[in-house]
């Protein structure tokens, strides 16, 4: 394993070239109308059937069943649908209506990134019920929910909130029963769209009922720059296969691994004494276990999606603010987000749930700022707590920041059974390719 510094040298001479992705070149195909922000979980509850109000979503949630006649028994008894087909094109107006600002506002005038993050999770649902969509059914049968969401690289370093914002994006890849949703974010500059953050989702088809998985209409690439797209997109669940087998639960750290936490092991000895008991910290530097912040939330139905469960944007906002309280209470100073990687969606949270939030530092170099999320729920009538959901965010801080060592073997592999990655290298380097892709590009302001 090449020592980080220098991965994050060789990852950044080349990739992130932002603003290149297929959904640029379509410009609004065949004329379709553009959504705004207020729209989408609109339109998601008319594709769904589901009611607005939570006394009646029991109901709702019956007359779902009845949709069944209209899953298909395989994928080939479903028509293929083209990348043009689900593009999708969003207004967040912030410019010209100021009235949506405050929602959106942070204290130091940008853009509240994890409202972000939350208009990103319904736009992804749209785009693949867009690819799905049964022209002989008036509502979906399909329950279609967050799994994974890939990579989110940022290619500015914050956002006006005084200047109109538009989301667009489409499936990139579809497999039996899931789909890669490429999403992209612009914000009006000189009465241009300019290109300020890229997102992968990957979302999966379940019945009517949400109890079983589904299958989703073949995806037909259309000329090279679809075909290299589609094409990825078969790496990217190579990579995420390939990245789960390696899962420290399965199988044992590497000769490469062992090394670096021998190393690290080495670097807080105290000489004086020369004891596995006995730990010292190098300069500028802190215990990973002393950058920890925690946080509870009560999962209210204000919060819940199209299938009554809680909202998995909610989930991804409340995540990444307690994220970069984290980062900012560890740096000393104003973090920004630079890339959002691995965030898992292993289990549905229920309305009435407890969620208890838990993030650390779990690696820094220069000014860089790596912070974990772990989410556990708890029922109101029992104890048993059970993960839901771990969260990667990088930050870039103002001011360089301490080095961040672990004080034991298990700080050392923190959720190791919980990232995609699942070793060493991979624990302390997740999000270095768009880490390194910033470095490259980093914006002037």
């Amino acid at each position: 394993m090449r020592p980080v510094a220098l991965r994050l040298s060789t990852l950044s001479r080349g990739l992130l070239t932002p603003g290149r992705g297929l959904t640029q070149g379509f410009q609004n195909p065949e004329k379709q109308r553009v959504f705004h922000i207020h729209e989408v979980r609109d339109k998601l509850r008319e594709i769904v059937g589901v009611s607005t109000n939570w006394k009646d979503h029991m109901k709702a949630m019956e007359e779902r069943k009845l949709l069944r006649s209209f899953l298909a028994k395989s994928q080939e008894a479903l028509p293929p649908r083209r990348m043009k087909d689900s593009y999708v094109e969003v207004l967040l107006p912030l410019g010209s209506q100021p009235e949506l600002r405050e929602k959106y506002l942070t204290v130091q005038n940008t853009v509240r990134f994890g409202r972000i993050l939350e208009d990103l999770d319904s736009l992804g649902v749209l785009i693949c019920y867009m690819h799905t969509k049964v022209h002989e059914a008036k509502m979906s049968p399909l329950s279609i929910v967050t799994a994974l969401v890939d990579k989110i690289d940022m290619c500015k370093k914050s956002l006006s909130p005084e200047r109109d914002i538009k989301l667009s994006g489409h499936v990139s890849w579809v497999g039996k029963t899931s789909m890669e949703a490429k999403m992209q974010m612009f914000q009006l500059q000189d009465s241009e769209y300019c290109p300020v953050l890229e997102a992968t989702f990957v979302m999966v088809a379940r019945d009517s009922e949400n109890k079983g998985s589904a299958f989703v209409n073949p995806l037909i690439p259309e000329g090279p720059k679809e075909e290299a797209l589609f094409k990825q997109g078969e790496l990217n669940k190579g990579r995420r296969v390939a990245f789960s087998s390696m899962s420290l639960l399965k199988m044992a750290p590497s000769a490469e691994e062992r090394t670096t936490i021998h190393e690290m092991f080495l670097n807080t000895l105290d000489q004086k004494t020369i004891s596995f008991q006995s730990r010292i910290l190098p300069p500028n530097a802190v215990w990973m276990e002393k950058s920890k912040l925690k946080s509870l939330e009560i999962c209210h139905p204000q919060e819940r999606n199209i299938f009554n469960r809680i909202f998995g944007g909610f989930l991804m906002r409340k995540a990444y603010e307690l994220g970069w309280a984290t980062a900012c209470n560890f740096g000393g100073s104003r973090p920004f987000v630079v890339a959002v990687d691995d965030i898992m969606f292993q289990k549905p949270v229920e309305v009435g749930s407890l969620l208890f939030l838990s993030s650390q530092v779990c690696f820094t170099q220069g000014n860089y700022i790596q912070v974990r999320v772990h989410s556990e729920v708890a029922s109101l009538h029992n104890k048993e707590h059970t993960t839901t959901n771990v969260f990667h965010f990088t930050f870039m801080s103002e001011n360089e920041v301490p080095l961040v060592f672990p004080r034991t073997y298990g700080g050392k592999l923190p959720g190791l059974s919980l990232t995609k990655a699942g070793t060493l290298q991979q624990i302390f380097s997740f999000s270095l390719a768009g880490l390194g892709q910033w470095i490259e590009h980093r914006p002037a302001d």
